[in-house]
C-alpha cells in the first residue's frame, strides 16, 4: 500500500472520529418528562411561569438563581441555574434551557432567553447566559 493511501485513510479515520464526538456531545430538544427519562444534557423549550416566585439573593449566594417554568406540553418543573439572574429575565418570551434532571429540579447549564427588544418593536434580543463551573 502507498504512503498517499495509509494518509488517505488515516485523514478519513480522524474525521469520522470527530463527526462521532461531536455528534455525541450535542444535546437535542425535549420536555421535561424527556429529561427525567435520560441522564443525558438536554435541551427544554419553556415559558416562565410569573405566578411563581423567582429566587435570587446576590448577598446570600449571587451563583444560585431558582425559577418555575411550563414546557411546551404543559409541564411545569423548577429549574435551578448555577449562575446570575439575568437583567430583564422576567420579559422574557421564551427561553431554551440546557442541562438534566437532578431529583424534581431540572438543573440547567446554559440559558437562552427570547426577549422583546428594547430599541425595535419588530426585532428580538437573544441572550445567552453559561453557569460557572465549580472549583474542585
Amino acid at each position: 500500500m502507498k504512503k498517499s493511501s495509509i494518509f488517505g485513510l488515516v485523514v478519513i479515520a480522524i474525521a469520522i472520529a470527530i463527526i462521532i464526538s461531536v455528534y455525541s456531545k450535542s444535546s437535542t430538544y425535549g420536555s421535561f418528562n424527556d429529561a427525567r427519562n435520560t441522564n443525558d444534557e438536554l435541551q427544554v423549550v419553556a415559558h416562565l411561569d410569573k405566578q411563581k416566585p423567582l429566587y435570587y439573593d446576590a448577598v446570600k449566594d449571587a451563583n444560585y438563581f431558582s425559577f418555575y417554568v411550563k414546557d411546551n406540553n404543559g409541564q411545569e418543573c423548577k429549574v435551578v441555574f448555577t449562575g446570575p439572574k439575568q437583567q430583564d429575565f422576567e420579559r422574557s418570551e421564551q427561553i431554551v434551557l440546557t442541562g438534566a434532571m437532578k431529583g424534581n429540579e431540572f438543573h440547567a447549564s446554559k440559558i437562552l432567553m427570547k426577549c422583546p427588544s428594547k430599541y425595535k418593536n419588530d426585532q428580538v434580543e437573544i441572550t445567552e447566559v453559561k453557569a460557572k463551573q465549580a472549583s474542585i
